[in-house]
């Protein structure tokens, strides 16, 4: 996880509430117009290796070239043998010794090529699956929010993980065998035409078979194997959903629902990979008959040419020898196709993400940040999720330096939306949102965000230490000033009675401390940013009412000369707000502070005395 700092990030914002899209069904990846060009984008990440591919290129020729040598040498000894018993003469033990020393010393040189070959790919592979896998990682960091609204993390995260492992070993398996298959056919045709070429032509009956075979059922298997990525995707997406929420699965009763749709997703995954697998799958068996028919017919007419004499019997085994490993590259072709087909499929949606359109290259601002304060004003705001479904249909608001605004609402009446618009995560599709006279459009998003600090009801806390998670909220922080943060929002006292303190190692999800615990750590990560505008939603709502208390007077403590916006759902923590805001359906339907907003005697008065009893409402 990179460490590099950045003011504004208190928690995770992968969904906006209230009127955000959600998680929608899973997306189908489109398939590329041309299969060609899917493969010529993919060929391109190898360029860069180019100079070591040659090397696999020449240590393949000369593992080839020693073991395409050997049968001839072997019919060589063979003929010397046979003649020896026809003649009645003695057996040549000296050629043939030569004969097995000389062998032994190719197949040692064979395997010592064949070695280097196989090492060198492993490292152009992982190299290229690496390049892939940044440029993937580079990518989700320039994509919009909305792109991670819209698909699920598990289909995310299949595409970021398992897509590249699907090409790394097939680059490292199949390219290697492609390169090693080519030089061995090309090899054993030259040895094949020196001997017979009549014997030649009888064998090469297998080469224009097994294209036809292999043709045929590539095409076939081509698109159960990207439907074979597709379900895998949602297979994960549901995993990583239930798991994630197993809790609320377990505490609802759901697990035989989770079950059922695990199973109805699993028998789409099981069908889809099963029909890829066989009819990739049948191409072995294919190319083995093949190859069989050859081996048949290079046995008849070459004990037909050695009865007329055309053709010594020792070549004729060589022969023989040379067929069959002729076919074994024909039928390695077959696995080396069923490979391609995975990579070719995973590249798809690989290249499909890298493909989504980014948010926009901007130019820093030339505006001073150190002399804004936080006056902030929108200007006729609208904007939608969906283009037909606007959110926010026409706000205007003016909020001056350093006040406190709750804005409060049912669900998806557009509040979380305003923070989204305020961070710009989303962009206005109409109006304006300007702080100090600034529009936010013409400010980079780095630069909008650096104002803003945000304690959001779900916390986000990284796999490192308690002082690594505090100290993300400014770069160049000092111990002091992390401690002093730390104290601030009551969490020092907790975190001293850690067995490792602020070296405390938090594990995946911080599940290793509570979730109040997890809860402060961020409010002071965000004590430590000193921003400008504060985002606060509902930061109180998952500690005990002690600890609520504690962090109310650290919060108005750190919201005292700042602009603040509190997203609130129990409407007993913004009392004192100076305005707020109350919101329906996108529209402001209401505002002024809580006094005002009682004695209008309208939907904030409906909303809070349906919280409290009217002896509490009155104290």
């Amino acid at each position: 996880m990179s460490k590099k700092v950045k003011k504004g990030i208190g928690s995770s914002t992968s969904k906006p509430k209230g009127g955000g899209p959600g998680f929608g069904p899973m997306m189908h990846v489109e398939k590329p117009k041309d299969f060609k060009n899917t493969f010529k984008r993919l060929v391109a990440y190898l360029k860069p290796q180019k100079f070591k591919l040659i090397l696999v290129a020449i240590a393949a020729i000369f593992s080839t070239l020693f073991n395409v040598i050997s049968p001839k040498l072997l019919g060589d000894a063979t003929t010397s043998l046979f003649e020896s018993v026809t003649a009645r003469v003695g057996v040549d033990f000296a050629f043939i010794g030569r004969i097995l020393i000389i062998l032994i010393g190719l197949y040692l040189l064979s395997s010592l090529f064949a070695f280097i070959q196989q090492y060198i790919m492993a490292g152009v592979s992982q190299r290229t699956s690496a390049q892939i896998r940044q440029e993937v990682n580079e990518k989700l960091t320039r994509l919009p929010l909305k792109y991670f609204d819209k698909h699920p993390h598990g289909d995310i995260l299949s595409r970021a993980v398992n897509d590249i492992d699907n090409i790394n070993n097939s680059l490292q398996q199949a390219l290697s065998q492609l390169i090693t298959s080519f030089i061995s056919i090309i090899g054993i045709i030259i040895m094949m035409l020196v001997i017979s070429p009549w014997l030649t032509l009888v064998a090469l009956i297998a080469i224009p078979l097994s294209g036809v075979v292999i043709r045929v059922f590539a095409s076939f298997s081509q698109k159960h194997f990207v439907n074979q990525q597709e379900e895998l995707g949602n297979v994960n997406g549901h995993i990583e959903e239930m798991f994630s929420g197993h809790q609320v699965v377990k505490a609802f009763g759901h697990e035989e629902e989770a079950i059922k749709e695990f199973d109805e997703i699993n028998e789409r995954l099981y069908h889809s990979g099963w029909k890829a697998q066989f009819i990739s799958g049948m191409m072995m068996p294919m190319m083995t008959f093949v190859g069989n028919l050859s081996y048949v017919f290079v046995s008849i007419a070459g004990g037909l040419l050695v009865l007329n004499g055309n053709i010594r019997i020792g070549d004729v085994q060589a022969f023989i020898q040379y067929s069959q490993q002729l076919s074994q590259p024909m039928t390695q072709a077959a696995g080396i196709a069923n490979m391609i087909q995975v990579a070719m499929a995973s590249a798809e949606r690989i290249f499909v993400l890298l493909d989504e359109s980014e948010e926009n290259t901007e130019s820093p601002g030339n505006v001073d940040l150190d002399r804004l304060k936080g006056s902030i004003s929108f200007d006729h705001v609208q904007f939608g999720y969906e283009a037909d479904k606007p959110v926010i249909k026409d706000l205007s608001l003016d909020v001056a330096e350093g006040q406190t605004v709750a804005i409060v609402g049912p669900t998806g009446a557009g509040k979380s939306t305003i923070i989204n618009l305020l961070m710009r995560f989303y962009e206005p599709d109409r109006g304006s949102i300007r702080i100090d006279g600034v529009n936010l459009s013409d400010l980079t998003r780095e630069q909008a965000r650096s104002m803003f600090a945000m304690v959001l009801q779900d916390t986000w806390l990284f796999n490192g230490t308690i002082r690594d998670n505090i100290a993300y909220g400014r770069e160049g922080a000092t111990e002091k000033d992390m401690i002093a943060a730390a104290k601030s929002a009551y969490a020092d006292d907790f975190i001293r009675t850690l067995p490792d303190g602020y070296d405390t190692v938090l594990g995946e999800d911080a599940s290793n401390i509570s979730q109040g615990q997890r809860q402060l750590i961020t409010i002071a990560r965000a004590i430590l940013a000193d921003p400008k505008i504060l985002i606060l939603d509902e930061a109180t709502s998952s500690v005990d009412t002690r600890t609520e208390m504690n962090i109310q007077n650290a919060m108005n403590q750190l919201m005292e000369g700042r602009t603040s916006f509190v997203i609130a759902h129990r409407l007993s923590t913004i009392r004192d707000a100076d305005l707020i805001l109350v919101m329906k359906e996108g529209d402001i339907i209401e505002k002024g502070n809580h006094h005002e907003l009682l004695e209008q005697n309208g939907f904030y008065a409906e909303l809070y005395y349906s919280q409290f009893s009217s002896s509490e409402a009155v104290s």
